[in-house]
């Protein structure tokens, strides 16, 4: 008999609870067929869940033959279900990788009957369902009828005393549906079936005891069972046997699984055994290791030159100091009994601080260039190589015959919001109009060549690096290069920059992505021929500095319309062919797509100095040509009469930029302009974003009406500041050829490179204090490094494959996941039939386990077979037959189980996953 008293049943998710059962009262008899009815979400699903223990009740008692499971916990339930229960389901529910016996014999499996007598019982029971000559199919290979009957077969091979049918024919036609219900009908002579469906004829037709389920309650019970409570014994608490699967049981489900796929598992297992494999290796191998470091190490260093900068900092003296992380210390000289400074991250930045040094790259360079000095014995084939810092733009017309900066500088809109943030708010007009140092440069599409020996054009090496497919390398100034990358393609960022591509297209897909569309770029193709017709015209800095008439000059660069004039009487660039890298080329060094020669770099230098701006700069070198005032005055006076000179001559645009930049700069500091006094401004922060330039300009002189020398003083400051000769001529592009801004020394062994490096010391030993030149030796740092790695390099390269093993685990980890995601409805299955959680663990550490002994053995059989060609291949290379890589059984042992272990940890997270999956969700997973 089973009592049902008052259960109640919620489910809560989020903030929405449900009611499933509302405390639910209802006596079954031991032998009768009990269909129970009702709509969808009436609770009757629940009600059959409850009663299997799939579900657990919030309150109440189930009370099966005297025995409450009100204290029950996952074992009992586990059991309960084994030994009392048998499951009918509407999808079948039979586990694909099984034959129809095994899925039958499941259930006595984990009730741990012998496995002679499983096969008896489970043959018995499909005989009776009609299916005794089927026993060694596959579920898919059977009809819908058919594995229904297996279900009822898996259902009462245990001899449970209640049958719960959950909708038994909702995927049945009507014929079979019938066949179906007969056999459930026979069932219910010698037991308690309960069966949910929605259809009412068939209820009536073969249940002998209807009840009617709506919002959780029990409306109507056509036979109710009303027991004499008084007169029975109360019930207690007790376990209905015992349920376990065994690990053999646990091997065999995943090793079917497995062979269900067996091309996955083939390659997860090659997967995880590449952490072995090299393990393998490394270990046959240490012994070469040496001599393989030392001969790549030789031929690497002399493909790097030693680079000295205009301004370098000394990593050297920085990682000798030796001074650990800010503020963190080893051993403290003090005793741990108060409160003590630590100063070390202050000395660390003054170290650091005083590690940027100026190196006088003037003198060295007539060091250099002197023939009689000794380094220049050791300098290779590329020679000595001075690089400076020219500034010039690029330009060009687009598809469209839209003006286009090359470095891609007008492809953006710069009167966005974004443009007015980076740039309104922190520069004054005066940085505006002259210029910062250091701001402008030359295209970043564009790059000079490495030059070659005897006032060749470019450099043997970086001809033998690239092929090239279509013209000549350039040889004149006016000439350049076009590099592809090795799939003979150039970016299409880089494509809309030159102008190849039209820029209003630029536009259009920003514009997408800014709005959240997702674009989809065509990959487009040109000729060589036809790329190499692009004109690009080249326009010194110098050149964007135009007379005003009145000795000053100020800049166009900002003007479309002016700089598009230019291009009549500017430089044009011609491409004179197509490169590209060779494959594992050693000096593939151009950077961008397109290359110049260094007689562009001498002609823009020479040019420069010619130039307009930089001769009046030169005949008036205390006067900033670009606004007439003095540099750096010296006296308060002198800045307030400047001040007031360049707000005089301000035109409307120049106001209403200074003012809006004035503005900015008081919603974003304290000090200085923020706190003058003055009405206009303290009445409140108005919104210049909306304004026009005459009403901002209008507001500058309201403000400017009658300013005192303090205001005039910190509006100079603030916003005039003129900067210095130098500055200017920074600005303007001039360049001495006597002060590169680099060096590269580039040498033909590693050898040479060692004797410059002396070269290098020795001129410093006799250089003055200010003319000692400081590099940092990257080179020299790299082989200390590899020195040390190398008289622990097994252990480190076995470490670093080790690595692999963890990330190998890891991989397993997520293909178990995928497993017990794959695999959800038989977690189900088997939780239903009476699994356990920890059943279900080991199940997919069985599969994991299986895993790991394949990927052990195949990484094993894989190295011994490559140490057949590796051996080969050693004595080839090193002219020796003494060094023999080989692997002891006993480490080929030890990695197997090493490899089941990794994999083992790695499925554990995913195999306790899987455990603690709801048995009622997992069933309901397709």
């Amino acid at each position: 008999m089973l009592q049902i008293q008052k259960i109640y049943k919620k489910y809560v998710t989020g903030d929405l609870e449900q009611t499933a059962l509302d405390g639910v009262s209802l006596n079954l008899r031991d032998n009768e067929f009990v269909a129970i009815l009702g709509p969808s979400g009436s609770g009757k699903t629940t009600l059959l869940n409850v009663i299997g223990g799939l579900d657990r009740y919030d309150s109440g008692d189930l009370i099966i033959n005297g025995i409450s499971t009100k204290k029950y916990k996952d074992r009992d339930w586990d059991s309960y279900r084994n030994h009392t229960i048998g499951f009918v389901f509407q999808s079948y529910n039979l586990i694909p990788h099984q034959t129809v016996l095994s899925n039958v014999e499941l259930a006595l499996t984990i009730s741990g009957i012998s496995k002679s007598e499983r096969k008896r019982r489970a043959t018995e029971a499909l005989e009776k369902v009609g299916l005794g000559k089927q026993l060694h199919k596959k579920p898919n290979q059977m009809s819908g009828g058919q594995m229904q009957r297996v279900a009822i077969a898996r259902a009462l091979v245990n001899d449970p005393e209640i049958l719960l049918a959950d909708e038994p024919t909702g995927a049945l036609d009507s014929e079979t549906s019938i066949q179906v219900m007969d056999l459930l009908k026979e069932v219910a002579k010698d037991r308690l079936v309960v069966m949910v469906t929605h259809n009412p004829e068939l209820a009536e037709q073969y249940a002998n005891r209807i009840v009617r389920v709506k919002d959780g309650h029990i409306i109507d019970d056509s036979n109710p069972y009303e027991v004499d409570t008084k007169n029975m014994a109360p019930p207690k608490h007790e376990n209905m046997g015992k349920a376990s699967m065994s690990l053999l049981t646990s091997l065999s489900l995943s090793f079917n699984n497995l062979k269900t796929k067996k091309g996955r598992t083939l390659l997860t297992s090659f997967a995880g055994s590449i952490g072995i494999i090299g393990i393998a290796l490394i270990l046959s191998l240490s012994n070469g290791v040496n001599t393989y470091i030392d001969n790549i190490q030789k031929e690497t260093m002399t493909s790097y030159p030693i680079s000295i900068e205009a301004e370098t900092i000394d990593l050297s003296s920085i990682m000798s100091s030796g001074g650990p992380a800010a503020g963190q210390t080893n051993d403290a000289n003090h005793d741990l009994d108060a409160i003590y400074s630590n100063g070390s991250g202050l000395e660390m930045a003054s170290t650091m601080t005083s590690s940027f040094t100026e190196n006088n790259l003037t003198a060295f360079k007539k060091y250099l260039d002197n023939p009689d000095s000794e380094i220049n014995k050791y300098v290779g084939e590329n020679g000595i190589i001075y690089s400076y810092d020219t500034k010039f733009g690029v330009y060009t017309k687009d598809p469209d015959g839209t003006f286009v900066n090359t470095d891609g500088s007008t492809l953006t809109d710069k009167n966005s919001s974004i443009s007015t943030m980076m740039g309104m708010s922190n520069m004054s007009p005066m940085s505006k109009m002259s210029g910062l140092p250091g701001m402008t440069s030359s295209s970043n599409n564009f790059s000079e060549l490495l030059s070659g020996k005897d006032g060749e054009s470019v450099s043997e090496a970086v001809k033998e690096s690239y092929d090239l497919l279509y013209g000549s390398w350039p040889t004149a100034y006016d000439e350049i290069i076009l590099v592809l990358d090795s799939n003979n393609e150039i970016s299409s960022n880089t494509l809309y920059q030159l102008g190849i591509l039209p820029s209003s297209e630029y536009k259009e897909l920003i514009n997408k992505i800014e709005n959240g569309e997702e674009i989809k770029i065509e990959s487009k193709s040109w000729n060589y021929e036809d790329i190499c017709n692009k004109e690009f015209y080249m326009i010194p800095e110098c050149d964007t500095y135009i007379a005003n008439g009145d000795g000053t000059f100020k800049s166009i660069k900002e003007d479309t319309a002016e700089m598009e004039k230019l291009m009549n009487n500017a430089i044009k660039l011609k491409i004179t062919g197509v490169v590209r890298p060779q494959e594992d080329a050693k000096n593939a060094s151009i950077s961008t797509a397109l290359g110049y020669t260094r007689a562009l770099t001498n002609y823009i230098i020479q040019y420069t100095d010619d130039s307009e701006v930089v001769k009046a700069q030169k005949e008036n070198p205390t006067i900033n040509v670009l606004n007439g005032m003095e540099f750096s005055p010296s006296t308060d006076d002198e800045k307030i009469a400047d001040a007031k000179k360049y707000l005089g001559s301000l035109g409307v645009s120049d106001k209403a930029s200074l003012f809006k930049t004035m503005m900015y700069s008081m919603q974003t500091t304290n000090d200085g302009m923020s706190n003058m006094d003055n009405p206009s401004i303290q009445a409140g922060t108005p919104d210049i974003s909306t304004m026009s330039e005459e009403q901002l300009a209008a507001m500058l002189d309201e403000y400017l009406k009658s300013p005192d020398n303090d205001t005039l003083l910190k509006i100079y400051d603030a916003y005039i500041s003129t900067g210095t000769y130098d500055d200017n001529m920074t600005t303007f592009g001039v360049v001495s050829l006597d002060a590169p801004s680099s060096i590269n020394i580039y040498t033909d062994s590693f050898e040479n490179k060692e004797s410059i490096s002396d070269c290098i010391e020795d001129y410093n030993s006799t250089a003055s204090e200010e003319d000692q030149i400081s590099y940092t030796d990257y080179i020299g740092i790299l082989l200390s490094s590899v020195t040390t790695i190398i008289n622990v390099i097994s252990y480190v390269l076995i470490a670093f494959v080790a690595v692999s093993l963890v990330v190998s685990s890891i991989m397993i980890g997520i293909i178990t996941f995928i497993s017990v995601m794959e695999r959800t409805k038989e977690i189900g299955i088997l939780r239903a039939i009476g699994a356990s959680k920890h059943n279900i663990s080991q199940v997919f550490n069985a599969e994991t386990f299986i895993i790991g002994l394949c990927s052990g053995l195949l990484g094993v059989g894989i190295s011994l077979l490559l140490l057949i060609p590796i051996n080969s291949i050693i004595h080839s290379l090193l002219g020796m037959d003494t060094v023999n890589a080989s692997l002891p059984i006993s480490s080929a042992i030890i990695l197997i189980i090493l490899s089941m272990i990794f994999t083992i940890i790695g499925g554990f997270i995913p195999s306790k996953k899987a455990a603690k999956k709801d048995p009622v969700t997992a069933l309901r997973t397709e």
